[in-house]
């Protein structure tokens, strides 16, 4: 199936002022205009919905939204914000451009078209950057090519995804900044990462100083790992045992503890010496 001009992004999609002087426009009743249900973002930013309703009251709407034709109505594919400042100024119609697009098409002219405006959270921007690559099968060299960014930014973006829970309802909340959050991604212990996210809060800590404490956990892991594990103390008892064994077998006799079980194991260097063990734990 052919994409409709998204390999430059979405000039060919989402319509501008000087476009719509040669593309035909609508007028569409509101009511008609049913919700984007593939929309990635999910809340709206009250002070530019704001800016964008006195906008409205002032010049009325002056770039139309991307519809497309459903049955009994139409279905809004870009321009969520502009249709909700409509319709809190109360007005009954809105400028439309009608275009034919498949639910796939759909999916994908919404995701892009809200990363490339940047009106998404950066939870929302790498939720949208996983759904391309699962619904589309898009990798990140192709994100990073479709909406001009680089793909480190892709990676360290859908890197987010891997957070605590709580990590990222702070990340939600706007309580850690993305930068916080993607200093933070690099520690694999979660209950840890939600320690450090919450000293963050405690303490205001800025992003460099989260970079530093980080630093220097790191450097504690490296020296734990050069350093040689500690052997646990041996158990008096159970070393008087393995002597008075070694005593009455006459070899090297040795005790070894699990946490739930153990082993005796017994050395011996020829057959004779085995037949001879055998026999004294046969008296026993």
């Amino acid at each position: 199936m052919a994409k409709k001009g998204l390999g430059k992004g979405l000039s060919a999609l989402i319509p501008d002022v000087e476009e719509e002087k040669s593309r035909e426009v609508t007028e569409i009743n509101l009511k008609d205009i049913k919700k984007n249900p593939y929309q990635p973002r999910k809340n709206i930013d009250d002070e530019k919905l704001k800016e964008m309703l006195q906008s409205i009251r002032e010049h009325g709407v002056i770039q139309p939204v991307l519809v497309r034709k459903v049955d009994q109505g139409y279905e809004l594919v870009a321009g969520e914000r502009r249709m909700r400042a409509a319709q809190l100024a109360r007005l009954e119609k809105i400028p439309a451009v009608i275009r034919d697009f498949n639910d796939n098409e759909m999916l994908e002219i919404s995701l892009i078209e809200n990363i490339q405006r940047e009106n998404l959270s950066p939870l929302e921007e790498a939720e949208a950057y996983k759904r391309l690559m699962d619904e589309f099968g898009f990798n990140q060299g192709k994100i990073a090519e479709r909406l001009g960014k680089s793909r480190p930014v892709i990676a360290n973006t859908l890197r987010l995804l891997n957070l605590e829970e709580k990590v990222k309802d702070y990340l939600k909340e706007g309580k850690i900044s993305a930068g916080h959050a993607r200093a933070l991604v690099s520690i694999e212990d979660m209950d840890l990462q939600r320690e450090v996210a919450d000293e963050i809060l405690k303490k205001n800590l800025t992003v460099r100083k989260v970079e530093g404490v980080l630093q220097q956990l790191k450097k504690k892991r490296e020296k734990a790992e050069k350093e040689p594990a500690k052997k646990p103390k041996a158990d008096p008892f159970i070393r008087d045992l393995e002597e008075k064994l070694c005593r009455y077998l006459g070899t090297k006799v040795k005790i070894l503890e699990g946490k739930n079980k153990g082993k005796i194991e017994i050395e011996y260097y020829n057959p004779g010496e085995l037949e001879r063990i055998t026999e004294k734990l046969f008296n026993l």
